[in-house]
């Protein structure tokens, strides 16, 4: 809801900014290009304000740092505006993120490819965005998680074909600001190990996961050891018994959900 209202906030406004022309970074035409017999679709250069390096927003909205691509059936990461710190490409036609695509923007802080029929992420692709706190990958067909930037604080990769075997073992551990993981509907068959202390939620519903350990949560060497962060694991839609496992809980505030009985 409230993506949805700043959305509408500063559609209202674009309006309002198109017709100031004001030096916000947004292409804006003085009018829609004309076709007649001599020009042949050419649009006189007298017709357009000049060009500013974002010709993603013809297509797109651009406002304060923010890039809306939605439902506009892209087939690649549009080039953005240099200072881009979110953007919203939800529901496209994107098949593969390459290590070019945000290698120039390190201002991002948001990136949201929900819905798009993503297969291949080159393992360099988020290297260089230091201050990317949430990433959204949901609702593609992603086999495996890349190399993710060490600020994040949100990774949402529900609804993929990902396999456990294709998460290495230290994908989460230095990911220190890490507070939410969502990988419900996957292919899992157990629970990613080194999970970070700053986890608070963590989905991994709808998987195939078979069994845990005392150390999926908790450390088994530690008997005073407590995850005082980690408030919600939901497991639930998995085949894994709970209730065969009660030391993998001990250091949790709450108990996990999903099936303790057969």
């Amino acid at each position: 809801m409230y993506e949805g209202l700043l959305f509408k906030q500063h559609f209202e406004q674009y309006s309002k900014d198109a017709a100031e022309n004001e030096k916000n970074g947004l292409i804006i035409a003085k009018r829609r290009f004309t076709r007649d017999e001599e020009k042949k679709g050419v649009p006189d250069s007298s017709d357009i304000t000049e060009v500013k390096d974002l010709p993603t927003c013809l297509a797109c909205v651009c406002l304060s740092g923010s890039v809306y691509c939605e439902e506009t059936e892209i087939e690649e990461v549009p080039p953005l505006p240099k200072e881009t710190a979110y953007l919203y490409a939800r529901f496209n036609k994107i098949k593969k993120i390459t290590a070019k695509d945000f290698s120039d923007f390190p201002t991002l802080r948001r990136i949201d490819l929900t819905g798009n029929v993503i297969e291949e992420i080159d393992e360099k692709a988020f290297e260089k965005l230091v201050l990317l706190e949430q990433l959204s990958l949901a609702e593609n067909k992603l086999t495996r998680i890349p190399v993710l930037p060490t600020k994040l604080i949100s990774f949402n990769a529900n609804h993929n074909l990902i396999k456990s075997k294709a998460i290495k073992a230290n994908a989460f551990k230095k990911l220190t600001n890490l507070a939410y993981i969502y990988l419900a509907n996957n292919q899992l068959d157990s629970v990613p190990p080194n999970l970070p202390e700053s986890l608070r939620v963590i989905h991994l519903q709808h998987n195939n996961i078979t069994s845990i350990t005392d150390d999926t949560f908790c450390k088994s060497n530690d008997t005073r050891y407590l995850r005082t962060r980690l408030d919600e694991v939901r497991m639930e839609g998995n085949p894994v018994i709970l209730g065969k496992y009660p030391n993998s809980f001990t250091c949790l505030r709450t108990l996990p959900y999903g099936s303790y009985f057969k």
